[in-house]
């Protein structure tokens, strides 16, 4: 299938709908206990089950207006489906917020392979959007390396020591700003490093 452009704004909403949705849904039901098949869910276990069907639905219109899906989206999927199916076979919330250790774990230990080969993994897949030079890609790649492995740290922190409802007001607002923060702390500290387009 062709790739193809869509509304920024509709890409957005459609990457950050979901999450958002889940903390709408677990404020509604957190203080509920739900009876399913005779078995006793609490509000944050219903909550998380319907995460799973809201993300990709969501993935799935991101692939059909775009006719791609990142590789990124694609990993994200299957371990929320996984970990999701996880958290309500055993009736266990620790499953659910151990995703998101995995995910910034996963992360990291990959472009820290990258740069024990002497590569950017990270160039390889964003340098289509943000052409830089290679000493540029090798700082940003272990920049990011640490900050996923502390934000990975850190929600091991965050659920293991704190309340449900905290971790998941962080996890739905607090961790994704700090990477936002952090990465475009980056990009404007390293713009000596991008390359401009030359005009005619």
């Amino acid at each position: 299938m062709q790739t193809k452009e869509i509304n920024p704004v509709l890409k957005q909403v459609l990457e950050l709908g979901p999450p958002i949705l889940f903390f709408v849904v677990y404020l509604y039901v957190r203080d509920e206990t739900y009876v399913i098949g005779g078995t006793e869910y609490d509000g944050f276990i219903v909550a998380a089950a319907g995460f799973v069907p809201i993300l990709l639905a969501s993935i799935a219109v991101l692939w059909r207006l775009t006719g791609k899906l990142s590789r990124m989206q694609v990993f994200t999927a299957v371990l929320v489906v996984l970990f999701g199916g996880l958290t309500v076979w055993f009736n266990d919330e620790r499953f659910f917020k151990m995703k998101t250790t995995i995910v910034y774990g996963v992360f990291a230990g990959l472009l820290g392979l990258g740069l024990l080969q002497g590569r950017s993994y990270l160039a390889w897949v964003m340098s289509e959007f943000l052409p830089m030079r290679d000493e540029g890609w090798m700082i940003l790649t272990r920049r990011l390396t640490a900050c996923f492995a502390a934000l990975a740290v850190g929600n091991e922190i965050v659920w293991r020591t704190m309340s449900t409802d905290t971790w998941v007001k962080i996890e739905t607002f607090g961790f994704p700003l700090v990477l936002f923060l952090f990465l475009w702390g980056q990009i404007v500290a390293l713009q000596k490093y991008i390359i401009e387009d030359e005009k005619p």
